[in-house]
């Protein structure tokens, strides 16, 4: 009986994300504040379970050897809705700890309340051209603006891991699991 409740679950998950999915294809800029179908897109992406394990360092500790993760290769294609536990850059390229998140509309705000996520970081790349747009507290601004890779890693390294556990951001992938664009959201 468990199994069965187990696959109806999963079902009515997959559902609820695809859904969610189809929302985010509405009309809405990048000022827009949350809405309701945002809202329930992020609950749908953040019921979707990470069950994989970060890959493995390369021998010298720097970036995975394998490529990338199960997990990565399932995002392929998609936009999560994450945290970000730490990020580095070596030889060029830029990896990020991630973990699935949700995200809800602030009760009083134009804002967004972050709900840390459970389990295991799962580690993804960046690809060279990728796209950082971000907001305060982790941007000079409440609206989306351009930074640099660099400046990214820079500012959300600086920031203790505790307050980065209050950071969330929307994670575009390429076809080959790679992050093609990282946006923070907004939080008071």
């Amino acid at each position: 009986m468990r199994v069965a409740h187990r696959r109806t679950t999963t079902v009515r998950r997959l559902t609820a994300l695809t859904l969610g999915l189809l929302a985010l294809t509405g009309c809405g800029g990048p000022d827009d504040g949350p809405d309701a179908g945002q809202a329930a897109t992020a609950t749908a992406s953040a019921t979707a379970s990470v069950t994989s394990a970060p890959p493995a360092p390369a021998p010298d500790g720097t970036a995975p050897s394998s490529g990338p993760s199960a997990t990565a290769a399932r995002w392929a294609g998609t936009k999560q809705f994450v945290q970000i536990g730490d990020a580095r850059t070596v030889g060029g390229r830029t990896y990020l700890s991630v973990r699935p998140a949700e995200k809800k509309p602030h009760p009083r705000f134009e804002a967004w309340v972050i709900v840390p996520g459970e389990g295991p970081y799962t580690e993804v790349s960046m690809t060279e051209d990728a796209q950082v747009l971000l907001s305060v507290p982790l941007g000079d601004a409440k609206h989306p603006a351009a930074y640099t890779r660099a400046e990214f890693v820079g500012r959300l390294t600086a920031r203790p891991s505790s307050d980065r556990a209050l950071l969330g951001f929307d994670l575009s992938f390429d076809g080959q699991g790679r992050v093609t664009r990282v946006q923070s959201l907004y939080t008071p």
